[in-house]
């Protein structure tokens, strides 16, 4: 089973060090082991998108960019033989847009016709990769583009996470024109650097929490008996991260996001799961 954390944090500054608060808690491998791990962060204007040797243990240090940035996407799967590392490996990125997706649908080759169909030319392009993956996004980007939001920096989380839902809720709705009788499973995970949206539809968990400010970094050397005039200090203890994921060693302090339901954050950090997928 594929792997999905996201990152939205306050202080950009601070995102490794978010990141490094996460050891013990989260996975990064699932089974079978991944042979396609990318990870999606911000530096400035640009969107980077990083492909990781799978051959090795994934660490949370190592998926920390090497510049601040608010956000950040990864995602680790199993790709079938034969299909391309640069093309299928998640996530996916297009403009300032990142995205990513866990579980599948079940007799997915009579879909995808249909579903290539409803795309503009533009995004009918876009997509080059041998999975679903891709194809959700572009129908992501094309709601987006109908409601003419898809470049909007004041795009509010509430309308991006309806999007995302009605996303999942396209492709079950092709899937059981096309007779296909098992309900899709799919997580879908996007963020534009300052919103993050998440939905869940099926069985395959999602987690969420809030990591809150506190005056110790193991990384940063900042402890309790750190001067209060270290500039460090306060940054530290203003910084709040919100984490999504989908695999976890240890529960306590998440939540799961409920079957059917979709995670919206903005920029205040405040967190929001409703009904919606």
């Amino acid at each position: 089973m594929s792997v999905i954390l996201a990152a939205l944090t306050s202080d950009p500054n601070l995102l490794r060090c978010e990141l490094h608060r996460l050891q013990g808690q989260v996975l990064l491998q699932g089974e079978p082991r991944a042979n396609a791990v990318g990870v999606g962060a911000y530096a400035q204007e640009e969107v980077l998108l990083q492909r990781l040797a799978s051959s090795g243990e994934l660490t949370l240090d190592s998926l920390a960019p090497p510049h601040e940035s608010e956000a950040l996407l990864f995602h680790a799967g199993q790709l079938p033989v034969g299909l391309s590392l640069e093309e299928n490996t998640q996530p996916f990125r297009a403009r300032r847009w990142l995205f990513a997706h866990q579980g599948g649908v079940q007799g997915f080759e009579p879909l995808r016709a249909p579903l290539l169909e409803s795309l503009p030319d533009h995004l009918r392009r876009q997509v080059r990769g041998g999975t679903e993956g891709e194809l959700l996004f572009a129908i992501f980007l094309r709601r987006l583009r109908d409601l003419g939001r898809t470049e909007d920096p004041r795009l509010e989380p509430e309308v991006a996470g309806r999007v995302l839902a009605d996303t999942a809720r396209e492709v079950a709705q092709a899937a059981a024109r096309a007779g296909v009788t098992r309900t899709p499973t799919l997580n879908l995970v996007a963020t534009n650097g300052t919103l993050l949206v998440a939905t869940r539809s099926g069985e395959h968990p999602l987690f969420y929490t809030r990591l809150e400010g506190a005056a110790e970094c193991a990384l940063c050397e900042v402890t309790p008996a750190t001067p209060e005039t270290q500039p460090a200090v306060g940054a530290h203890r203003r910084r709040r991260t919100v984490v999504v994921a989908s695999a976890l060693k240890r529960s306590a302090g998440w939540v799961e996001l409920a079957h059917g339901h979709t995670l919206t954050v903005g920029t205040d950090l405040q967190l929001h799961a409703r009904p919606g997928a």
